[in-house]
């Protein structure tokens, strides 16, 4: 199964990112699935003005290579920090960009360094999963006081938040498993 986590902050020191160095890590050594980071810095998209892409093969050959791993990932979880009360435009934009991902698994993470951890940009991610025709997990893992929990290399710095981060990958790869097509009995 291939797993996308999208890292949703354009900032270059990001603190939310942190947190998603610490989920590949993590989901790389308790799964045998496919895990990438997808860093909205790492590509340049223009604000939707244009067609959006429905298959890999119609998007512009610069884009090739996000198209194919957009519409070959079986799950995604998106991370975000919180944005005045919402998750980051670009995002957004990313799945503006490649809209219906039917039937896909989302996990969703939102980080701050606050004390409310991004709760408000989580709702807002519960809207837009069900606009792409996703399926969210139920539980979602909300961060607050991320430079805290994590150093710049991904590493927890409080273990008391461990059992949140199982719990959220838990419910995550639990769904995610019984919704991917390879994970599906054969009748």
């Amino acid at each position: 199964m291939n797993i996308e986590i999208v890292s949703g902050s354009p900032r270059a020191a990001s603190v939310t990112h942190r947190l998603v160095l610490f989920l590949e890590k993590y989901l790389k050594s308790k799964t045998e699935h496919n895990i990438n980071v997808l860093d909205v810095r790492d590509w340049q998209l223009p604000l939707l003005q244009q067609e959006v892409y429905s298959q890999a093969g119609k998007a512009p050959e610069i884009l090739q290579p996000l198209a194919k791993r957009m519409f070959e990932a079986n799950a995604f979880i998106l991370v975000s920090p919180e944005y005045n009360g919402s998750y980051t435009a670009p995002l957004k934009n990313v799945f503006d960009h490649f809209p219906k991902q039917a039937h896909k698994a989302f996990g969703i993470v939102t980080a701050s360094t606050g004390a409310l951890g991004g709760m408000r940009a989580a709702q807002q991610m519960q809207l837009l999963i069900s606009a792409l025709f996703g399926i969210g997990s139920p539980y979602m893992l909300v961060t607050p006081h991320v430079d805290k929990r994590f150093d710049g290399e991904g590493n927890l710095l409080d273990p008391g938040f461990q059992k949140n981060i199982d719990v959220f990958i838990a419910e995550f790869l639990w769904l995610a498993e019984n919704l991917a097509p390879e994970m599906q009995p054969i009748i």
